[in-house]
């Protein structure tokens, strides 16, 4: 989970991955958060294809989900069963353009659902099964916070040591744990409630710069997302998961994986798992990555990359006017 408002700090201190020499091409694929009412609406009314798409989409889901993206209201958007569909399907559409404009790319990542996103572009399933797998998981999730409620905030201008450390000490509350690395500034912890209230009060007393509390639907790449494990290890094995065309960069291990058992355990583990996105990006960087593209609704990832590594260029592909401009 990335916050599009949360404020990023100038002059932290960040990684550096070494001279750039090689260059390739990197897709990036944002996650929750990213969703916004009227997401896709100047694809769906340009192109019959898009329209096609979305049609496909709601016979999978079961529910009209052009109506929610188009319309809302944000209420109904922001809750996972239609997030995270809403999300896949406008990243895997965009990405499409861009094959069909000739367009080829070296490696691929995505942040939390988007990694669902990248492994459909670099074909390791089909968008009607990746829809399917982001159906199952958006419900389990949803379910699993249902069962155990849970909350997310993201800390900003403390380093991931010190935040482990509060972590553990916050755990006396209730489950909190590290979530997301997101930037070199800001880390996302996630957990029940009382955890996470009990860490976010440690944060500030540790001299946080900012502690801002997300409005998620549960305890998201927590062990209370644990109730969704299995039920999605049995949708992964129901649909087809062939061998990566190009290297996905994994959220649990922040390296390349091709082979479909590989995927489909790294997917199983992601749940519970924090998103290594700055190390994703470094190996990425280190493997010759110098120029990255986000493909889905906003520019979430095109600034926390600028946050990471700004040696390399970052481009926010999100609708059909940059469409036109590539």
């Amino acid at each position: 989970m990335v916050s599009p408002g949360v404020p990023w700090l100038s002059g932290c201190s960040r990684p550096e991955w070494g001279e750039i020499e090689i260059g390739k091409k990197a897709l990036l694929f944002p996650g929750q958060g990213s969703q916004f009412v009227g997401m896709a609406k100047d694809l769906y009314d340009r192109f019959d294809s898009v329209r096609e798409t979305y049609a496909t989409a709601g016979e999978i889901l079961g529910f009209d989900l052009a109506n929610i993206c188009f319309e809302g209201p944000e209420d109904e958007l922001r809750q996972t069963r239609a997030t995270q569909p809403a999300i896949f399907v406008h990243s895997v559409i965009l990405s499409r353009f861009l094959k069909e404009k000739g367009w080829s790319f070296d490696m691929t990542a995505g942040h939390s659902l988007g990694e669902y996103s990248a492994l459909c572009a670099a074909n390791a399933f089909t968008f009607e099964n990746g829809l399917k797998l982001v159906k199952v998981r958006a419900e389990l999730m949803q379910r699993a916070g249902e069962i155990s409620p849970g909350t997310m905030a993201a800390v900003i201008g403390l380093d991931a040591n010190t935040l482990n450390d509060i972590c553990s000490q916050a755990s006396a509350a209730g489950v909190v744990q590290i979530a997301n690395f997101n930037s070199p500034s800001q880390i996302v912890i996630s957990g029940a409630v009382a955890g996470v209230e009990e860490a976010m009060a440690v944060a500030r007393e540790k001299g946080a710069k900012r502690v801002v509390p997300l409005v998620v639907g549960g305890a998201f790449h927590s062990r209370l997302m644990e109730f969704a494990i299995a039920d999605l290890g049995q949708a992964l094995d129901a649909v087809e998961v062939r061998s990566a065309d190009i290297p996905v960069y994994s959220n649990v291990t922040a390296q390349p994986v091709t082979r479909p058992d590989d995927i489909k355990d790294l997917l199983k583990r992601q749940l519970t798992s924090p998103v290594k996105w700055v190390d994703i990006i470094g190996n990425m960087i280190e493997d010759g990555a110098t120029e990255f593209y986000e493909v889905g609704p906003g520019s979430v990832l095109t600034s926390l990359l600028r946050r990471i590594n700004r040696a390399v260029s970052g481009t926010a592909i999100n609708s059909v006017e940059v469409l036109e401009s590539l």
